[in-house]
């Protein structure tokens, strides 16, 4: 992965969490905080 993708990949999932909070107030960081919970408990198990 180049620096440039990085950096477009990085802008895009920072603007999707501003229109998140501005316009559509959906809580999708707090929906993706406790998926990765669910995730890390699920490796944690397998550990």
């Amino acid at each position: 992965m180049t620096n440039r993708i990085a950096f477009t990949l990085a802008a895009l999932i920072l603007a999707f969490f501003v229109a998140d909070h501005f316009w559509f107030q959906l809580g999708a960081p707090l929906f993706l905080a406790r998926k990765l919970l669910d995730l890390v408990e699920y490796l944690a198990f397998w550990r």
